[in-house]
Formats: C-alpha cells, sequence, structure tokens
C-alpha cells in the first residue's frame, strides 16, 4: 500500500492565509500525474508555523478531494506526545489511509523517550503510523534497534529515513524484514534506496515533477534490465532538480519551482522566506533541463 512516489505537499498560501483553490488544484495535478500517495501537513508542508485548524483543514481537504484515487498519508508528528496524539486521531476521523509522524524536535528525547512518544501514538490510534527519521531537523536519530522495538507494536508499519545514510536500508531490512516499510525521505539516494530494498520515496521534488518521479519509482522497483536502464536514465535527469530544492531551506525552492510552473505562490512562512536571485537561477536552470519549464 505505501510505496512508490509520494509526494510531501506543500501547502499553499496567499496574503499568509491557507490558499485553498491552489491547494486543490496541486492534489488533482498529483492525482493525474500518477503519484501515489499525498503527504499533507508535513514539514514540507510548513506544518510548524500552520494552525490546529489549519493543519487539521489541510488533511480534511486532502482526503476529501483525493476521494480514494490515491492514499493520504497525514504528517501528524509534533515534539509534544498530547499534541501528536490530537493530531493522529483526528487524521484518523478524517479518512487518511496512515500518518506520518516525526521524530520530537528539539527536545532531544532518549532512544526510551522515543519508543514511549510513539507507543502513547500508537496506543490511542487505529492507523498505520510511519516513523519520520530526521536527524538533520529534529537532531535525535532513532536507532534501528528502537524502531525494531515499534515494529512489533500494531500500528507501526514503516520509515520515512531521511537520515542519508543507505546503510540504514540494509539494517533495517536485516533486522525487521521485507514487511516494514521503509521509503527514502532523500530524493537524492532514491535509487540506491530502492536497490537496496526500499520500496519508494516521500518526494519533494514530486510536487513539480510528478510523473518524472512517478515513472522513476515504477521502473526502479521492475525487475527487468530494460526498467532498471530506464531508472538510471531518469534519475540522471532527475538528480539536478532534486539538488535544487535544497539550495535554500525547503519548501522555499520547491515553491519557487511551483510558482514557476503556474502551481500556486511562492509566499513561505516566517522565518522561512523566498528564495534569492542566485537560487532562483539554479531552480529555473534545474527545471529547463529536465524539461519541465
Amino acid at each position: 500500500m505505501f510505496k512508490g512516489s509520494n509526494v510531501a505537499l506543500i501547502t499553499p498560501f496567499k496574503n499568509n492565509e491557507l490558499d485553498v483553490e491552489a491547494y486543490i488544484k496541486l492534489i488533482h495535478f498529483q492525482i493525474s500525474n500518477g503519484t501515489n500517495g499525498l503527504v499533507p501537513a508535513g514539514t514540507t508542508g510548513e506544518s510548524p508555523t500552520l494552525s490546529h485548524d489549519e493543519h487539521q483543514k489541510v488533511i480534511d481537504l486532502c482526503v476529501k478531494e483525493s476521494d480514494g484515487k490515491t492514499i493520504v498519508i497525514a504528517g501528524t508528528g509534533s515534539n509534544s506526545t498530547k499534541e501528536a496524539i490530537s493530531l493522529t486521531t483526528h487524521a484518523e476521523k478524517a479518512g487518511a489511509d496512515a500518518a506520518l509522524i516525526v521524530t520530537p524536535y528539539y527536545n532531544k528525547p532518549t532512544q526510551e523517550g522515543l519508543y514511549q512518544h510513539y507507543k502513547a501514538i500508537n496506543d490511542k490510534c487505529g492507523i498505520p503510523i510511519i516513523i519520520y527519521n530526521i536527524p538533520g531537523r529534529s537532531v535525535v536519530d532513532m536507532t534501528v534497534d528502537t524502531m525494531a522495538r515499534l515494529f512489533e507494536l500494531k500500528n507501526i508499519v514503516g520509515v520515512k529515513d531521511a537520515t542519508g545514510d543507505l546503510n540504514r536500508v540494509n539494517q533495517q531490512k536485516d533486522k525487521m524484514g521485507t514487511d516494514f516499510v521503509q521509503l527514502t525521505g532523500n530524493d537524492d539516494n532514491a535509487l540506491e534506496f530502492n536497490n537496496r530494498g526500499g520500496i519508494g520515496s516521500i518526494s519533494v521534488t514530486a510536487n513539480i515533477a510528478p510523473k518524472l518521479c512517478s515513472d522513476f519509482q515504477k521502473a526502479s522497483k521492475t525487475e527487468n534490465d530494460e526498467s532498471k536502464l530506464e531508472a538510471i536514465r531518469l534519475d540522471k535527469i532527475l538528480q539536478p532538480v532534486h539538488n535544487s530544492m535544497f539550495v535554500e531551506s525547503n519548501p522555499s525552492p520547491v515553491k519557487y519551482a511551483a510558482k514557476l510552473l503556474g502551481l500556486c505562490d511562492d509566499n513561505v512562512r516566517l522565518p522561512l522566506i523566498k528564495v534569492t536571485d542566485p537560487t532562483k537561477d539554479i531552480v529555473k536552470k534545474a527545471l529547463v533541463s529536465a524539461n519541465l519549464l
């Protein structure tokens, strides 16, 4: 169920308010281009600066507009366990297929603290939970052993791995087996990630290149030589785009790219700011190189 190209949806703003019309447009753009799953209200969706009402609304809209055509993995993480439980139970009631829950940022919990955080959420909800392990932003790294303990719980099904360490794919596969869902959170390593046992990605680039990302994911997991060569070809096309998305803090570059493609405005909420002119040039060149612009 949780495989292939899943998009970490940006949240469009107009006059610093949620742009509902543009958001709905983004959702249908993804569905029509073969995206396997939608991930609303994640960190790429600027969840730290969404109000609780906005957070719930983007999840509600995503479930409603997708209308069963694709899965919805709602971002419901928080560094407050109580808040994460509240957001996750709301997502479940709204009809989301799963929850993506980031390791608690800033608090710096121990491994036991991480376990108890996820266990508390697990015990209060009934939908699948994907752990989001991103030490570069949350300052805490969940170990493979902690993840294995959590996988024994009823709702924990896998990980969005943004450690950048490809050895983790092998370690997690050896420890938890092939039933443990492994999705990369790093677009640039998706080819090797899948080669090692991953089954997809939760992608920033898919916001502006959904068909390329979807085609790449399908090719990378099809077991024949022709498909493998196609995956390598598509990966080469996508690499400049992947790299341009992280020249400045995500999601500012991808929102600028979305503006160039006429999908939504490039407004972000403070403390994020719009990209600088040198970054604009890099993003434009990357889109042109991939025939997106």
